[in-house]
């Protein structure tokens, strides 16, 4: 019996190859001698970076850079097998796991450091990129990262503004004349699956400030900042960010990928899954096991577990997806390839308890539902 593996991370507990380990020991307590495909997987967001160079056989190259409080981070930069692609996950620079939750703050937080990344590997040669821009502590519409490339935003005094969200209320004037000449040399893919506008109900500021540690006044300033960038890009460039469909990706930094990089988007669960030959892997498989940390409504947005469904549908393949937690709007999932949905938790316990005895209750709830896919299958 054929069974791919092909989960995501369960953030704050798991890396993917960890949840993959996890569920193949479950599936070796029922078929020990099953034939086990393990796939991790990612979908732009952290761990994209691990996933491709995992799946390409490539290598990591580790960069200090200044993280989103302007503090010193180990970052890194990844560079798949064919020596010539480089993946820049803007989690390891400017991510929100590099910030205490009780510091988190995107009036000050900066996309600096995700600039540096990408100048370093500018420096060493690299012109082919995926960007993958999820899980960012920042709000500043990517101009931190565009300073670091040479971008000057200037204050009505002729000044260069600071960093953070809230100083992109006081720009009046963009210069280009010192903004990398190599960028434009490049070819730069967006890994997102993020598709809300800049600004407005759904935009960067509305949707997701909140969850970056944004107050409701904190929201209503950052709001008009990013409107007066949007602005000022618009007479600069002709690109209208305020609406635009995934300028709001990571705290605005899609826009300024948008509007200054020569870039097309795609969502990052396709490429982690081009990369990974996971199409090629479903043949002939019985069934496929995917999953993430909370499974919703929004999976359905091109989460990992939505890009796995999709695919082993057309093949007419059972998929079972497993979740730390299960929100609402579930049920939307079964017309696009989910045959069930399982939640880890299988007693009383505190959120924290879940995360420590996650590999253990993933193993444990793999080898369930695959007992009872046998039986129920005749197989």
């Amino acid at each position: 019996m054929k069974i791919v593996l092909a989960p995501d991370s369960f953030k704050g507990s798991l890396t993917a190859p960890e949840v993959a380990q996890a569920m193949e020991r479950g599936v070796k307590r029922v078929l020990p001698a099953a034939e086990t495909v393990v796939v991790p997987m990612a979908d732009g967001g952290e761990g994209t970076m691990e996933s491709l160079i995992a799946a390409t056989h490539g290598q990591r190259v580790d960069v200090l850079v200044n993280g989103p409080l302007l503090n010193k981070v180990q970052a890194a930069y990844g560079v798949l097998g064919d020596e010539e692609t480089c993946v820049v996950e803007m989690a390891s620079a400017s991510g929100i796991c590099l910030v205490e939750p009780n510091k988190l703050n995107p009036l000050i937080a900066t996309t600096y450091g995700t600039g540096e990344l990408i100048h370093q590997a500018l420096n060493d040669g690299y012109r082919k990129f995926i960007l993958a821009i999820g899980g960012s502590a920042t709000n500043d519409a990517g101009v931190g990262m565009l300073q670091a490339l040479g971008l000057k935003v200037l204050d009505k005094e002729g000044v260069e503004i600071g960093y953070g969200g809230a100083e992109l209320s006081r720009i009046t004037a963009i210069e280009m004349h010192d903004f990398d000449p190599r960028i434009a040399e490049c070819e730069f893919i967006i890994a997102t699956d993020v598709q809300n506008p800049l600004i407005g109900a759904d935009g960067a500021t509305k949707v997701f400030g909140p969850q970056k540690g944004a107050t409701p006044d904190m929201v209503e300033m950052l709001e008009e900042a990013l409107s007066t960038w949007a602005d000022l890009v618009e007479i600069k460039t002709g690109v209208q960010l305020h609406h635009k469909a995934g300028a709001g990706a990571a705290g605005g930094i899609g826009g300024a990928f948008q509007a200054f990089f020569p870039s097309k988007t795609r969502r990052g669960v396709d490429i982690v899954m081009e990369y990974s030959s996971l199409i090629e892997k479903l043949s002939g498989a019985q069934c496929v096991f995917t999953g993430e940390g909370q499974i919703d409504v929004q999976t359905t947005s091109g989460k990992t577990p939505m890009g796995v469904a999709e695919e082993a549908k057309k093949l007419r393949i059972p998929v079972f997806a497993l979740a730390g937690s299960i929100g609402k709007g579930v049920d939307a999932l079964y017309q696009h390839g989910f045959t069930s949905v399982h939640s880890l938790v299988n007693e009383p316990m505190s959120l924290q308890e879940a995360m420590e005895r996650g590999a253990e209750l993933l193993e444990m709830l793999t080898e369930q539902v695959l007992r009872t896919f046998i039986a129920s299958s005749g197989q």
